[in-house]
């Protein structure tokens, strides 16, 4: 029969099948193109930088960049006014989308995404997310930036080139509210040190562990083959973690993609960094998710927020764990 777990994180109720968990072969890679133009000249290649704005940061050798921070062209988020909210009417209020976009190109090579590169490559890519997440803390509007990776056209890609993005907000969204609120639930000890611990303890569910990272498919997995990407270190900030953990999380995130590929092939994936707000010295973890798009959410998911999991994390952890030759 099915089973209710509870996400500690965020509250959250969600149902995983185990008793009738789908084997990976009922899922398939990436099948769309990411691209409506794939002939086009791609912006992030070496050679075609005048198609974006000037950088912001790059990393490598001089003249041959290794990884490229640039303004996105089309920001979400933009300027630098204070967050005042209007009321229009009784149920209409409105704010100024003020903020920071901005788009990390984590390769020069056009087909080499982060579950190809290189340590060394790794450790850039996570610097450049610590050096723009420092630089935001600064600015006197933003309370909150988001690091992802949208990685093929099912996860939200539009250019195929392996690219993250950037968004300082003025607000703090709510799922860093509710995750913020798990932290607080649970008194006495940090939610994800213990985590750690107690993963460890039962190693169902582990994919990777080192020195400095663990990484799982957490019990309250709400999709297949979810993983939680979890520093040992804890740090309220991502961007006040140490050099060494940083590299460690980098290729931890890589031997987690290569093994998920050995396992499924390539399938799309979104990588979303969490970290705490700025100027917030609560009790808080910066983590990272993985999280593969295997599935499409249905009208349960949609009208209730309760995702339902078809493979169980003990099982999905079990296969990758089973493509030790992939680290």
């Amino acid at each position: 029969m099915s089973q209710l777990r509870l996400d500690p994180l965020t509250g959250r109720w969600v149902v995983v099948s185990v008793d009738r968990a789908q084997r990976p072969a009922a899922f398939t890679a990436r099948a769309l193109p990411v691209e409506a133009e794939p002939k086009r000249p791609c912006p992030f290649c070496p050679g075609n930088e005048e198609a974006t704005p000037p950088a912001l940061e790059t990393y490598g050798p001089t003249g041959q960049w290794r990884v490229r921070v640039v303004p996105n062209l089309y920001p979400a988020f933009e300027g630098d006014e204070p967050m005042v909210v209007t009321h229009l009417g009784p149920a209409f209020t409105e704010a100024p989308a003020s903020g920071i976009h901005e788009v990390l190109v984590l390769s020069p090579e056009h087909e080499v995404g982060w579950g190809r590169i290189d340590d060394d490559q790794a450790a850039l890519v996570m610097a450049g997310i610590r050096d723009r997440m420092d630089t935001h803390s600064r600015a006197r509007t933003l309370r909150y930036s988001q690091a992802i990776v949208n990685s093929g056209r099912e996860a939200g890609a539009s250019i195929e080139h392996p690219h993250g993005q950037l968004m300082g907000m003025p607000f703090v969204p709510r799922e860093l509210v509710d995750e913020q609120a798990g932290f607080a639930r649970f008194s006495g000890s940090c939610l994800l040190c213990t985590t750690v611990d107690a993963e460890e303890d039962a190693g169902l569910r582990l994919v990777y562990s080192d020195a400095h990272v663990v990484v799982v498919c957490p019990f309250w997995s709400g999709s297949p083959f979810e993983m939680l990407v979890l520093p040992r270190a804890h740090d309220t900030h991502l961007y006040r973690a140490t050099d060494e953990v940083l590299a460690a999380v980098g290729r931890s995130i890589r031997i987690a993609l290569e093994r998920l590929t050995a396992r499924l092939g390539d399938v799309a994936y979104n990588l979303v960094f969490h970290s705490a707000p700025y100027r917030v010295a609560g009790n808080y973890h910066w983590h990272a998710h993985l999280l593969p798009k295997l599935v499409t959410q249905a009208g349960f998911e949609l009208g209730t927020g309760v995702p339902i999991n078809v493979v169980a994390p003990e099982l999905a952890a079990a296969e990758l764990r089973s493509m030790v030759s992939a680290a």
